[in-house]
């Protein structure tokens, strides 16, 4: 017996730009069953879980790719945790909260781990799957009773939990709040930390500074330092390490670490993988289908739980979610000489002058072929001499004779325009993507 999962991206799905082919080529609608329709109400296609048949040709004529069909274990269908509507993503199982514990979740993007949050900090009631009925919270108990989830969710239910996260978007707090570093900290510091917590997250030279003025690494920085110093039970923070360099990322674990042991119950999503073993204390990893489910492994030890994630295989739940193993081999020259490709572009002596920070970049080439790393701490002028490089940014000294085209990806990113992302790329490339 299998599980069927079927979801529907509304925002792919265009049925006046289409023949309607999910509708149209459908073996179970040709027998006379209506198992994909229009739905006259959002004029979007509509999937009947449970008279699909899994064939898939839905997912294959589809011309704008909107449909995921998927086949799971039947027994998956007792442990769904929550599902938005119909066609939507649903995500099954959840990591426990432990006391005196940091628990990484591990998984690629979609795989839910927002909803886990939303769902464990009280802002998220689980409906168990039943979306047009939600259950209350007594048989919400009673589906968890006998698993630590079960207190958990009792003192969501009487309000006797208070949670603090740590937001993955972290430009929104800059966007939220109008005022200095200093401010933000006072006016959310419940513990009576703040003073500590600068000192140990490097923002000393941040206090005065409006939010606006901050690099992406402060706003981290900060970001963590006041989910740090609120009053809760419950911490969660969503990619502590980005924008920070290792030093800084070091620094942002030992401050979540320093949670855990006054007893705070913990949860980390991270990418980094280095970051994730040296903070963590258990792993539960998220696999499945982007955008259409989620599941939750069994608690793991740490080692164990990153291991598992690379293989792509959960040996005690008998459970391959990836074709492909990721592997790390040591590049390995066949000759002690450092050999070097055709010269694609040098640059003399550059220099750069702020009012508050000044870079000297020393001569340099880069040739065809290979991938030239920049290593160095935040704040010393890395994304200064990539700018200067792609001429973005203009030397005050020294000059770069470009020839060729340069690409250049900035290190902050906006989404202040409003346009559809296939207009962008087609900008980008001077000529419509085909396919």
């Amino acid at each position: 017996m299998t599980h069927r999962v079927a979801v529907l991206d509304k925002e792919l799905c265009q049925p006046k730009k289409c023949g309607l082919e999910c509708i149209k080529y459908c073996p179970v609608n040709k027998s006379g069953s209506d198992c994909i329709i229009l739905n006259e109400q959002i004029k979007k296609a509509q999937i009947s879980e449970d008279l699909c048949n899994g064939c898939g040709i839905c997912v294959k004529v589809c011309p704008f790719d909107a449909i995921t069909i998927v086949n799971l274990a039947s027994e998956l269908a007792t442990d769904k945790v929550h599902q938005y509507g119909v066609n939507s993503f649903r995500l099954f199982k959840l990591p426990a909260p432990t006391k005196g514990e940091v628990i990484g979740l591990l998984g690629r993007n979609g795989m839910g781990k927002s909803t886990v949050i939303n769902i464990l900090s009280g802002n998220l009631k689980p409906n168990l799957g039943r979306y047009a009925e939600p259950p209350d919270w007594d048989e919400i108990l009673k589906y968890y009773s006998g698993t630590e989830l079960k207190s958990h969710f009792e003192k969501i239910k009487e309000k006797q939990i208070k949670s603090s996260i740590k937001p993955q978007q972290v430009y929104n707090v800059a966007e939220a709040f109008d005022g200095t570093t200093k401010e933000l900290l006072e006016k959310f510091d419940e513990r009576g930390v703040s003073r500590e917590l600068v000192k140990e997250l490097g923002l000393e030279n941040s206090l005065e500074n409006n939010l606006k003025e901050l690099s992406g690494g402060e706003l981290q920085r900060l970001a963590v330092a006041v989910a740090t110093s609120k009053d809760a039970d419950f911490y969660f923070f969503d990619e502590p390490s980005s924008y920070n360099d290792v030093f800084q990322r070091t620094s942002v674990a030992k401050v979540i670490q320093g949670l855990a042991k006054i007893g705070k119950s913990v949860m980390v999503v991270e990418h980094d993988l280095t970051l994730l073993d040296f903070l963590s204390d258990y792993i539960d990893v998220l696999y499945g289908e982007s955008a259409a489910y989620g599941i939750v492994s069994n608690v793991l030890s740490t080692k164990v739980g990153i291991n598992v994630f690379l293989d792509g295989y959960l040996p005690n739940e008998n459970v391959r979610f990836r074709d492909k193993k990721f592997t790390f081999n040591a590049s390995a020259s066949t000759t002690e000489e450092f050999q070097k490709g055709d010269e694609v572009i040098s640059y003399p002596l550059l220099e750069k002058k702020y009012p508050s920070f000044s870079v000297s970049i020393e001569p340099g080439t880069i040739s065809k072929g290979e991938v030239l790393g920049v290593m160095g701490a935040n704040a010393l002028g890395k994304t200064t001499m990539m700018k200067m490089i792609a001429g973005v940014e203009k030397p005050d000294s020294g000059k770069i004779d470009k020839k060729i085209k340069i690409a250049y990806k900035p290190q902050y990113l906006t989404n202040d325009i409003d346009v559809e992302v296939e207009s962008v790329l087609d900008k980008a490339n001077e000529t419509p993507i085909q396919g």
